[in-house]
């Protein structure tokens, strides 16, 4: 496979392709009420739900309903926002899937923050209560968490070949789901550093962002804790997959110190690409689909990969307890992983694609974006990219209280 270009480079297509999404990304929704303006280091205050539910803990072979696939050709999903292609369009992927299974899909984007969603469903499923979804969306540290108490129905692996087979190796084997038992990834993604190549010279690295002279005042962090202080714990010199608690209470004291030293204008939800393209910021922490998206209107805005390395996340696919259609849900998984079908999907999304063969069928489907690094990204690349460790019920909320009280100010 000839190079692509560096992942420093504008490496998005020269010209904009009008039938791309324009609403806001899954990533930029996630955070669209929490921007922090202004001076001030502060976001909205944060409702956070507490992640101990007693007696939560299901079996999953025990809490399952009758799977009624056979005679209701129908499925529910939920999914964030910005996350598939025009749905009623004709010739979409979703309306292609219909037309060749007989399947109705309700298809609701009803997932605004992981946090949030597991609030609006822990009683029901910590009950074995059905929550009317035959399939949900949620990143892999949410998703962790589901499939450890019990709250995902195991795929039937016959039913899903495709996952099987097309998973891209480098999202295979995670410690919470190491034979994708229970998860399929439906797009992935990096994250690390964005800058303004027309306004300042290239920021290299995280520790660079945090300290360098000439960014100071003009850098934002995504109030995404797990994507900040993943790399506060790299700066730090630990592991972000596997960490201490005082190498926690570290990177806190070093991101508290970036505040104080006045380092930092932001904690930045869904603006902060507009703000680095206006020229409001120089730099900053950013989602590489995002990147892509902005460099459609802005060549300038550049996608570095930090000397720290890469955040390597994925929103996966899961069967909740009490679905009445998982044989549906299973059709719609291995739909998706058609490389034919993963190509025109991620065409839009412009997300990670998890499916192994989509970069070649990319050539039909879009050959400007075939050769993209943050579509398909080589193996070099994907050798610097880290994972968040799953936390229990008391690191969660121990560490969400903290990073609140960090990032409120």
């Amino acid at each position: 496979m000839p190079p692509g270009p560096p992942v420093n480079s504008s490496a998005g297509p020269s010209t904009p392709e009008p039938a791309r999404r324009s609403t806001l990304s899954r990533r930029g929704f996630l955070t669209a009420g929490g921007v922090a303006a202004g001076v001030g280091i502060s976001v909205a205050a944060l409702d956070l739900p507490f992640f101990s539910v007693a007696g939560a803990a299901q079996d999953p072979m025990a809490c399952r309903a009758t799977d009624v696939s056979a005679s209701e050709a129908r499925m529910v999903i939920s999914n964030w926002t910005g996350y598939i292609d025009p749905r009623n369009k004709p010739g979409s992927t979703l309306a292609d899937f219909t037309a060749s299974t007989g399947i109705e899909v309700e298809y609701n984007v009803d997932v605004n923050d992981n946090a949030e969603f597991y609030a609006k469903v822990k009683n029901q499923l910590g009950s074995c209560d059905p929550i009317d979804r035959d399939l949900i969306v949620l990143t892999d540290w949410m998703a962790a968490r589901m499939i450890g108490l019990g709250w995902v129905q195991p795929l039937d692996r016959g039913a899903v070949p495709n996952l099987h087979q097309n998973l891209i190796p480098d999202l295979r084997g995670k410690a919470w789901d190491p034979d994708e038992t229970f998860h399929a990834p439906w797009q992935s993604g990096l994250t690390g550093i964005a800058y303004n190549a027309a306004e300042v010279d290239e920021v290299g690295s995280f520790s660079e962002l945090l300290t360098r002279p000439d960014l100071k005042g003009r850098i934002t962090l995504l109030t995404e804790m797990y994507d900040t202080m993943g790399f506060m714990l790299k700066v730090v010199g630990a592991d972000p997959g596997d960490f201490t608690p005082t190498q926690w209470e570290d990177a806190m004291d070093r991101l508290r110190q970036v505040i104080a030293d006045g380092q930092l204008r932001s904690f930045a939800g869904n603006n902060y690409l507009q703000e680095l393209s206006a020229g409001n910021i120089l730099a900053c922490e950013a989602w590489s689909g995002d990147v892509l998206q902005a460099q459609l209107e802005n060549p300038d805005i550049r996608f570095v990969a930090p000397e720290e390395g890469l955040s390597l996340w994925s929103d996966n696919m899961l069967v909740p307890n009490q679905a009445t259609h998982q044989a549906n849900a299973e059709r719609w998984i291995d739909y998706y992983y058609d490389p034919e079908v993963a190509a025109r999907l991620a065409a839009w999304v412009n997300y990670i694609c998890p499916v192994e063969g989509a970069q070649e069928a990319m050539e039909q489907v879009d050959p400007s974006l075939a050769e993209n690094p943050l579509i398909f990204p080589d193996a070099e690349l994907l050798r610097s990219t880290w994972d968040f460790k799953a936390l229990d019920d008391r690191e969660q909320s121990q560490y969400e209280r903290e990073w609140a009280d960090v990032t409120t100010g």
